[in-house]
């Protein structure tokens, strides 16, 4: 398996480096280096506790854990994110917390299952996203008259293929 250098900081004291779970999993393992509440409606950028030196012609993605996606109200509001190689900036994971708003007095962590509607609370060291180094190859456009003349058009627009 290739393997990739891609440099990190730690700049909070006590942060994990992101890891696989497992030798061949496509993801790391994100991080909170602090903890954050996330109120109904609201959305946050969660700290990480490091900064990135990616090599140019890659990207890393921030993409959802299933977990997280499929026992609370929690969304990655950028699904997936894009750190650029030029970024050197502290990483962040922007979570939305999709409940009712009318539940704000309800509290859980992440760890409740059964998608509760409510305030969440995430703690420092809590899994929170995933991260998936990828490849960026740059796109250059040429112009021509009529694109149907290019390739084969499979015909219909957007939804024609149905739901």
């Amino acid at each position: 398996m290739e393997k990739v250098t891609v440099y990190i900081e730690i700049v909070r004291e006590g942060v994990k480096i992101p890891e696989y779970a497992n030798i061949f999993d496509a993801g790391m393992d994100i991080r909170a280096a602090e903890d954050v509440l996330i109120l109904p409606r609201e959305t946050v950028i969660i700290p990480t506790g490091f900064k990135v030196a990616i090599p140019e012609g890659y990207e890393i993605q921030v993409r959802p854990r299933s977990g997280l996606s499929y026992k609370t109200p929690l969304r990655l509001s950028n699904s997936p994110g894009t750190i650029d190689s030029g970024y050197r900036d502290e990483v962040g994971i922007i979570l939305t917390n999709t409940s009712d708003p009318s539940d704000q007095d309800s509290h859980y962590s992440i760890t409740s299952s059964k998608n509760k509607s409510g305030t969440y609370e995430i703690k420092r060291g809590e899994r929170i996203a995933q991260l998936v180094l990828g490849r960026v190859p740059q796109i250059k456009f040429v112009v021509v008259e009529d694109v149907n003349k290019i390739g084969k058009n499979r015909g219909g627009g957007f939804g024609s293929t149905g739901v």
